[in-house]
């Protein structure tokens, strides 16, 4: 896949998670969908109250952790995920913002767009707004955010280190990260290295920890934190079944704060 230039395998991407999109829950494709039903997010630390709350088809089973459990989010914050996908994390985060916060869901995919404002609707959410576009040219405005999520998405982008420094952009200062993706824990074997599923299905397109911790260090960062979940190996040998893809890429929670004043909370600001 080294080969291929950043639109070709945004394209290959687009049309993988296209498909997703339309078809049902039970139809779903492997990789970081994991090729199982969306009760599969209780593995990932998610609770059964999470997944009754949102509407059928907003998850699809795509994450590999839960960003909502380090995210902290508070009432009136402005949250932004990247890739949000049919709208699950998005969803929850509403209910943790609440009327007086707002959430932003990005997607490069239009069914997947589609799909999520579909699935606002049916929830009567207008707190909640799902653009179109690439992670790497964010449609937000600078400093608008305090808080980004992802869920396994950074490592399908061809350009992190762009990724990265639009999070910066958007980002107010004090505001954070928190996303959940994979990291690379060896070099892969070259018949994952150049396998198109293997990229669509979160596994090829993995860096390191060390790579993740430097590329948001340059990207201007503080308080980076990058802790891998050695555990994961038991759902992640499910995506590329006989690859043995759970030796070489685990999951792992990342942190990282934009130095500044933290965000203001109402009209004094937080002590």
């Amino acid at each position: 896949m080294n080969e291929k230039n950043p639109d070709e395998v945004r394209a290959l991407v687009r049309d993988q998670y296209g498909q997703v999109a339309r078809q049902t829950a039970s139809a779903c494709a492997p990789g970081c969908c994991g090729g199982s039903s969306p009760t599969a997010s209780l593995a990932l630390g998610y609770s059964a109250d999470d997944l009754a709350a949102v509407p059928e088809g907003a998850n699809m089973g795509l994450g590999c952790g839960n960003p909502q459990a380090i995210a902290a989010l508070k009432p009136g914050e402005t949250v932004l995920d990247l890739g949000a996908g049919g709208g699950f994390d998005c969803f929850l985060a509403a209910r943790q913002v609440g009327p007086s916060g707002r959430v932003i869901g990005v997607d490069m995919t239009p069914d997947m767009v589609t799909k999520a404002r579909a699935n606002a609707r049916t929830l009567g959410l207008d707190n909640v707004d799902f653009r179109l576009g690439e992670i790497e040219h964010l449609p937000v405005s600078d400093a608008a955010v305090d808080v980004i999520l992802s869920n396994c998405v950074v490592n399908l982008s061809p350009d992190k280190a762009a990724v990265f420094a639009e999070a910066f952009r958007v980002l107010k200062p004090g505001g954070r990260l928190a996303i959940s993706d994979v990291v690379q824990l060896k070099p892969l074997p070259s018949a994952l290295a150049d396998d198109a599923a293997a990229l669509t299905g979160c596994v090829s397109g993995a860096v390191s920890a060390e790579s993740l911790r430097a590329l948001l260090a340059a990207a201007g960062f503080g308080k980076v934190t990058v802790s891998v979940n050695a555990e994961s190996r038991s759902f992640i040998k499910d995506w590329l079944p006989g690859s043995g893809v759970e030796d070489y890429v685990a999951s792992a929670s990342l942190e990282a704060t934009k130095p500044g004043p933290a965000a203001c909370c109402g009209p004094k600001c937080c002590d």
